[in-house]
This record gives structure tokens, C-alpha cells and sequence, in this order.
């Protein structure tokens, strides 16, 4: 199936051109998501952005709550690239999108072809109208559009092989799971410890197991589904704990103007390399760990004192030295314990972890186990 809305040769060559751009820049590797994002007129989706917005490699902002909040937005084509590679949709699989717009709907019924099915479902009218005109204008009229609470899925249309999650995501539905195929695949933005990873997860047996993680941002998931972390204030800034994390101690408001303490570790990493996989190790092994808002570095709190990870100019430009920086009266074994266990994971565990989530009721494997309403994530570490 081929795109055959209002189409023009100067979007055509705008098209080319950015699926050239992914291609040379190693994010498509798959011939036939590049096909899919040749055939796509992504302007259609975004009517009232100029060409060259359309076709960048970019977000689009659709839509902002009464806070100002962004609540809806086409993705960027590189997210949706690495995802849809994820997600492995294959000729006549039945698919389901958590969060609408259209433009990815589109792209993954290119790739479940005739003998496929897609069907994609959002909480807000305003956005699966939206979807539902774009997707009739660009010549995909056989998508499914559904205005309901994507928590639930679309059970009259399961069972799906693959569901692809568009929002971010606390928690793994139940609903989910039970419309997923045996052997079927979720990929989903799941949050955990302040960061948000794409997860392509298999279903097998009675749980999941991932097969690849990708970092992401994406907007929240509204209804059922929704979350928000809690955040302590400080004089300069704040701490973000996730909402299993209620009862964690947080120190006092002026935390951050007390005496500081700080200590280098010696570990020198790439200035463009990312951290959260050394964040999320540190999630696993220090309890009161958070994330220190506004400068978004790991995080170690208790009743009366800080300690957060910082860096500073390395052996040359283009390498840092990791270190930690602290306050108030624990801030001494605050930081040796970090650092500890910074060096472990630069001695053993760079190699990044992997995830399964299993129902709430049980018997869990050997790791760090998160407690989401419906599950619990459990993280493990290669060595």
C-alpha cells in the first residue's frame, strides 16, 4: 500500500531526503521500514506545519493541557524508526497502537500490508478525529481508529501480534497482556527511577522478557494508566521519586546550601556517551536513590542529607571524570557509596541490563524487583 493523499513533489523530495538522513545516520537499518517511511506523506499528519517542519527530524507538538503540558505530539521519525525496528511488525500481523495520530498507524499498516491489521486507540477525541481525517486523506482508510482509554486496549479486535505504545508508560495493562498473541511482542516506553526506555519485550509463557531497549521521551499516558512522579522541592530545584518510592526521606529545603563535600572517582567516560544505564544501576543498589531535577543527575537522599553524582573536564575534550558531590552530616558515606558503586559498574556491568515484568502474584526471579499497580519489573545485570 502506498500513501496517495494530498501529496507534491516538493514534500516527495522532502520525504527522500529524510529517509536518506536516517539511513546514512545507521537508524533505519530495515529495508522495509524505509520503505514504509518513502510511501508515508508525514505532512498529511501535521497539517498546519510548514514542509520543511514536516520533514525534519523532529517532534510536533499537537496539543497542550491547560498547564501548558504537551499531551499530544507526532513523534520524531528517528524514535519512530528505532520502535517500529523494535517492534518487527511482519506481513499480516494484527497490530495495535496504544496513543493516536495517525502518521505511525500508517507506517506500521505499510508494514502489515494487505493481509495485516491495524488499529489504533487514544483517549482523546480531538486526537483520534484528527487521526481519523489524516489517515482517510493519505489513503489509509482501512486503519482502525478507537477513542477510548488505551489501558484497556481494543479487545474486540485482539488478539494482537504485536502492540506498539506510542505514550509513556508507568505499568505493563493487564489488558495488554491478555490481548497479546502467545509469542507476541509489546514494544513500550516504560518509566523507571526518572528515566523512560523503549522496550521491546516478548511475551513467554506467563510473563515478558526484553529483547532490546532504545532511550525515548515521549508524552504521558492519560486515563487509567497515568502517573506522575512525586516531587520534593529544594531551595534549588527538587527530588523526583517514583510513586512506589512514597515513604523514601527526602532532606530539608535548604539542603543544597549546606557544606558540601565532593570526591572524584577516576572513571573517565565519553562526554556524549549515556549515563542511564549506570543511573539505573545505581536505582538497584542505593536505597533513597532519586533524581535531582533541573540538573537530571542520579541521586542519593535521607532524612537530613545529599548526594548526587557530577563531573568535571577529562583526560581530553571529549571525555569527563565522574564524581560526586554531597550535603549535610551523611554526606561523607553518601558519596562512598555511590563512588563504590560507580567503579562496579564500570568494572562489570557497562554491558546494560535486561528486563521482565511478571504479574503482581508471582514467584520472582533474582533481581531488582520495581513494583508497578499490576506487576513488578525485575532488572538484571550480564556481567
Amino acid at each position: 500500500m502506498t500513501g496517495v493523499g494530498s501529496d507534491s513533489a516538493p514534500a516527495g523530495s522532502l520525504r527522500t531526503a529524510l529517509v536518506q538522513q536516517l539511513v546514512a545516520a545507521g537508524t533505519i537499518r530495515d529495508e522495509r521500514v524505509a520503505a514504509a517511511f518513502a510511501a508515508v506523506p508525514r505532512h498529511v499528519f501535521v497539517p498546519h506545519a510548514p514542509l520543511e517542519i514536516a520533514y525534519a527530524d523532529d517532534v510536533v507538538l499537537m496539543k497542550h493541557d491547560q498547564a501548558g503540558v504537551v499531551i499530544s505530539s507526532v513523534s520524531q521519525p528517528s524514535i519512530v524508526a528505532l520502535m517500529l525496528q523494535q517492534a518487527a511488525i511482519r506481513p499480516g500481523d494484527r497490530v495495535l497502537e496504544i496513543g493516536s495520530g495517525g502518521y505511525n498507524a500508517a507506517l506500521m499498516r505499510e508494514l502489515a500490508g494487505p493481509r495485516g491489521a491495524v488499529t489504533s486507540v487514544d483517549i482523546d477525541p480531538e486526537v483520534t478525529d484528527r487521526a481519523r481525517e489524516s489517515l482517510d486523506e493519505a489513503g489509509y482508510g482501512d486503519v482502525v481508529v478507537v477513542q477510548a482509554d488505551g489501558a484497556f486496549g481494543v479487545p474486540e479486535r485482539a488478539p494482537y501480534d504485536r502492540i506498539v505504545v506510542t505514550v509513556t508508560a508507568w505499568d505493563i495493562a493487564g489488558a495488554w497482556l491478555r490481548q497479546l498473541r502467545p509469542g507476541g511482542r509489546i514494544v513500550v516506553p516504560l518509566r523507571m527511577r526518572g528515566q523512560t526506555r523503549a522496550i521491546a519485550f516478548d511475551l513467554v509463557g506467563d510473563h515478558l522478557e526484553s529483547r532490546s531497549a532504545t532511550v525515548c521521551g515521549f508524552v504521558s499516558m492519560q486515563g487509567a494508566g497515568a502517573d506522575y512522579e512525586r516531587l520534593v522541592p529544594l531551595q534549588d530545584g527538587g527530588l523526583a521519586f517514583d510513586e512506589d518510592q512514597e515513604g523514601e526521606p527526602h532532606p530539608q529545603y535548604d539542603v543544597l546550601t549546606l557544606p558540601a563535600e565532593q570526591k572524584w572517582s577516576g572513571i573517565q567516560v565519553h562526554r556524549e556517551e549515556p549515563l542511564l544505564d549506570l543511573f539505573l544501576w545505581l536505582a538497584s543498589k542505593l536505597p533513597g536513590y532519586c533524581v535531582l531535577s533541573g540538573r537530571e543527575w542520579a541521586a542519593v537522599a535521607t532524612a537530613d542529607s545529599l548526594a548526587y553524582l557530577t563531573s568535571r573536564n577529562g583526560k581530553d575534550g571529549v571525555h569527563i571524570e565522574l564524581g560526586c558531590r554531597g550535603h549535610g552530616p551523611d554526606a561523607g558515606e553518601l558519596i562512598d557509596h555511590m563512588l563504590d558503586q560507580v567503579q562496579s559498574w564500570d568494572a562489570k556491568h557497562r554491558r546494560g541490563p535486561a528486563f521482565q515484568v511478571h504479574a503482581s502474584d508471582a514467584v520472582l526471579p533474582p533481581g531488582f524487583h520495581i513494583a508497578r499497580r499490576h506487576s513488578y519489573i525485575t532488572v538484571t545485570w550480564a556481567e
